[in-house]
């Protein structure tokens, strides 16, 4: 990009304009196999050692169905998904889309709501693998305190996410391939045996599409949420180097892997065993039904294998969850719709660490208060809702792109406008199937979020002063000594030396320039400089950005 081109552009505060200049230019961490791994690790965790159980409860032995169904209902959402995050490929992912279309009232209700679902998918994760747990601790003749455990794995996931998303990475890669290989490779031998029928999955799905579709409906609905890793990934695209090509992608790659492994793994093992196995004693389902499916082809020990690997892989998908949900927060709070120390990084890790821990104290609330399918159900609700809107997102920015010069997807998607269409009808009748808790629960996102916007975004959103083109103006055509002067004043809040500045340290440099603001105003130049909201700016970047007068 021209420097000249790109400080012109600033002046005259097309802010627009210098994204499209800076978006290759900008620190990254995550690559296309990042993205799938962070994706899939999402929803291969509850979504795979759970839930089954539940919608056998409801459905019988052909769940394979119900998990394909639930796909078919996601993937235009996801394809509509991938073209939103060609264009804004931002920390916050639904939210700055939907906020974007929709202005700040919905931008506001769909960002606490998808916060709030996805730390309820995260929690129920952590609820779940208290089952295997227990399957563990029984073998071993251990006793240990459940909820303990749960908590201190809850304080272990906050502290990986303020460390840092590569950290994440780097503790989801080996769980998630060593725990798939192995349920993968219990499965395929199992199609080899001689118990095996291929007929009791597929007559149970038959029948129950003829006799009862509802309950497909039902049974679909509530698994919706094992596929919200899908959703969730786009909350990162601040973090995704080329995220034009590799969010669009590792969202479709996602699908397309996830829904193979979970129709797949769901129809081996209603193959495998006959009976409802998925039931305790009490008809009740059971919270451990991989467990149970390797308890009985394999051995008891290979079962506990899995459990122990159950847990590890439930703990990864929570804390993808934390990692996704606590971006809401920081995306919300640098729109201004929430209080700013939420969008403070931390100067160190440059994290979100107060978006973290509050995510992570609610979801400690959650998981010692609701109980395991209402977790579910109202997280499968508005995620539902959440794909219906996205659907519908990318139909009004194609329509109304006169009034939306900046919308320029790099992806698009295909069959428009039939695809959104089709998806916003499925998603409404899986809604309406679900019943009155999903409503309920969206119901009340609803409430809260017009009342928080009316509470606190009403008087932050709009900038009652609009300062960036005054700084720009003030800081433009430096002398040498002059950009000496802001150099030392710019490494001299620089904590530790990463050559980055955060809010707080950008604040701090501005006010021992003596550049006066106050400060929501200085968040405002802060946001515009920041334009992939990373929430933090380059020091070298921001201050070559404002060409240097010659001294005479």
């Amino acid at each position: 990009m021209g420097l000249k081109s790109t400080t012109d552009k600033l002046l005259k505060g097309d802010i627009r304009s210098v994204v499209s200049d800076v978006k290759n230019q900008l620190e990254r961490s995550l690559n296309l196999i990042g993205v799938i791994i962070i994706s899939l690790a999402a929803m291969i965790g509850s979504g795979l050692f759970v839930l089954p159980s539940f919608a056998a409860a409801i459905m019988g032995p052909g769940i394979w169905l119900a998990f394909l169904v639930s796909a078919l209902v996601v993937l235009p959402g996801a394809i509509s998904k991938s073209e939103l995050a060609s264009t804004m490929s931002e920390s916050g992912g639904s939210y700055v889309y939907l906020e974007r279309t929709f202005g700040p009232v919905l931008g506001t209700i769909s960002g606490l709501g998808l916060w709030a679902s996805f730390l309820l998918k995260s929690a129920f994760a952590l609820i779940g693998f208290r089952a295997y747990m227990y399957a563990v601790t029984t073998y071993f003749d251990i006793t240990v305190n459940s909820m303990f455990i749960i908590m201190s794995a809850l304080v272990l996931i906050t502290i990986l996410n303020i460390f840092g998303i590569k950290k994440v990475k780097s503790f989801q890669t080996p769980i998630l391939a060593v725990t798939t290989g192995l349920l993968m490779i219990i499965c395929i031998i199992q199609i080899f045996d001689a118990s095996f029928d291929f007929s009791r999955p597929i007559d149970g799905a038959i029948d129950v599409s003829k006799n009862n579709p509802i309950l497909l409906g039902e049974a679909a609905a509530l698994v919706f949420v094992a596929y919200a890793g899908i959703i969730k990934v786009g909350a990162i695209g601040g973090e995704v180097k080329n995220p034009q090509k590799n969010l669009p992608s590792g969202m479709l790659y996602s699908l397309l892997i996830v829904t193979i492994i979970y129709c797949s793994v769901t129809f081996i093992m209603m193959a495998s065993v006959d009976g409802t196995w998925w039931l305790d004693s009490k008809g009740d389902a059971r919270e451990d039904p991989v467990f149970a499916f390797v308890d009985a082809v394999a051995s008891t020990k290979i079962g506990i294998t899995i459990a122990i690997l159950a847990v590890l892989t439930m703990i990864s998908g929570a804390l993808s969850g934390v990692l996704a949900s606590s971006r809401f927060l920081f995306a919300m709070a640098r729109d201004n719709l929430l209080p700013q120390p939420l969008e403070d990084i931390n100067t160190r890790f440059e994290t979100p660490h107060w978006a973290i821990i509050i995510t992570a104290l609610t979801m400690a609330i959650c998981i010692l208060t609701l109980p395991v399918k209402d977790v579910a159900k109202l997280a499968s609700g508005f995620q539902i809702m959440v794909i219906m809107v996205l659907n519908l997102s990318v139909i009004i920015l194609r329509r109304a792109n006169f009034a939306h010069e900046w919308y320029h997807p790099t992806f698009k998607s295909p069959l428009y406008p039939w695809l959104q269409i089709l998806g916003i009808i499925a998603g409404g009748v899986l809604v309406f199937i679900m019943g009155q808790k999903a409503i309920f629960g969206g119901l009340a996102a609803v409430i809260i979020g017009v009342a928080t916007f009316n509470l606190y975004g009403k008087r932050h959103y709009e900038n009652r002063t609009t300062p960036f083109q005054t700084f720009a103006q003030l800081f433009s055509n430096p002398t040498p000594s002059d950009l000496k002067i802001r150099r030392a004043a710019f490494k001299a809040a620089d904590i530790y030396d990463n050559n980055h500045l955060t809010l707080s340290e950008f604040i701090s440099a501005m006010r021992a320039l003596d550049i006066s603001f106050s400060r929501d105003e200085y968040r405002f130049i802060f946001h515009k400089a920041d334009s992939k909201g990373k929430g933090f700016i380059d020091i070298e970047q921001f201050l070559s950005s404002f060409p240097c007068e010659e001294e005479e």
